[in-house]
């Protein structure tokens, strides 16, 4: 029997069964993101194309993928593949074009036929007991989110930016956000001063970045935009341990503490020789609050609906952008990071 496992995470656990392996390819491998893009213009085009919440989270799988194997089993083995599967963190693509969960069952069909109720996304068990304490936090502060809502990408499929990485775009996001703020009190500062006291921010700027900094009167809207930018820099200053706490997002950010951390780093290399880097259990618990607090944001509004006490809609969609591009959600870059819910 042909099997085609689809895996998110990195490490993955002994082959433990009967098999041979036909093929394997990590993300190492060139011909891995080709093929899993076709896949998921695969997973889109099944059925009638309707984005059912079975596509979507199907789609959002594989493009986590970090591994990739096709190989052949015996029936008899199929329960140990399950079991190894699950760990896995797998789906799997038979030949007859259906893509199943770890237990065979039907998350997409083939011919568009309804999936198995009982199919569900497998998510490691990281995933699922943050999700609880996320939700836990929440309902200690009288928020509610819905169950629905399904886990986050957890450790084992985490891919960390480099601390350069980090330090690099936040003295870019530094450089646009203190021109927006410059611009929106009428005093603006001059783009090539603003270059020279942040040596570190020019080559680590992205193209809507250079194009608002070339803007000599730019528009009302991305001066907004960019003066938003703050909250972002507050994000990566606090993973890479710059500032102590990220707080619940009731606020926005202590602009002068953000602007004197990355003034004292003076470069990128003074960032990294100061840094302190959070854990990646704790950016993945600020992205799954961020995620599930933007959420109920965007659901109030189309409701219309008032936000939770104290909650700053700003602020969370500012810090999830910048979690989303911290865990490289997508594998986008920062010009092109989505926030979907």
């Amino acid at each position: 029997m042909l099997i085609n496992a689809y895996c998110t995470r990195a490490d993955l656990p002994p082959l433990d069964f009967a098999h041979t392996l036909l093929a394997r390819r990590g993300l190492s491998d060139a011909e891995l993101a080709p093929h899993l893009s076709g896949f998921v213009g695969y997973v889109l085009s099944r059925g009638n194309g309707e984005m059912s919440r079975n596509r979507y989270h199907v789609m959002r799988h594989v493009q986590r993928v970090q591994q990739h194997l096709s190989l052949s089993i015996d029936e008899a083995q199929l329960d140990a593949f399950s079991a190894w599967a699950e760990r896995a963190n797998a789906i799997v693509f038979l030949p007859d074009g259906d893509i199943r969960d770890p237990n065979g069952r039907v998350l997409l069909s083939a011919a568009g036929e309804e999936p198995d109720q009982e199919a569900a996304l497998p998510y490691p068990p990281e995933a699922w007991q943050r999700k609880a304490r996320t939700e836990a936090l929440l309902a200690s502060r009288g928020v509610s989110v819905p169950q629905h809502l399904p886990p986050l990408i957890s450790e084992p499929e985490l891919r960390s930016r480099a601390p350069q990485d980090l330090a690099g775009r936040a003295f870019a996001l530094l450089a646009v956000a203190a021109r927006a703020e410059s611009v929106a009190n009428n005093a603006p500062l001059a783009v090539n001063e603003l270059l020279a006291r942040l040596p570190s921010a020019q080559a680590n700027l992205t193209p809507n970045e250079q194009a608002f900094l070339c803007d000599d009167a730019p528009a009302e809207s991305a001066v907004v935009q960019f003066g938003w930018r703050f909250e972002c820099l507050f994000v990566l200053e606090w993973a890479l341990g710059l500032v102590d706490a990220l707080p619940f997002p009731e606020a926005i950010c202590d602009v002068p503490l953000a602007t004197r951390v990355l003034l004292d780093a003076r470069d990128v290399e003074g960032a990294v020789r100061a840094a302190k880097l959070q854990t990646a259990s704790d950016i993945l618990d600020a992205l799954d609050l961020h995620y599930r607090l933007h959420w109920l944001i965007r659901q109030s509004r189309m409701k219309e609906t008032a936000l939770a006490q104290g909650l700053d809609a700003g602020v969370v969609a500012e810090r999830h952008h910048a979690l989303n591009w911290l865990v490289r959600f997508e594998d986008h870059d920062w010009d092109d990071v989505d926030t979907p819910t």
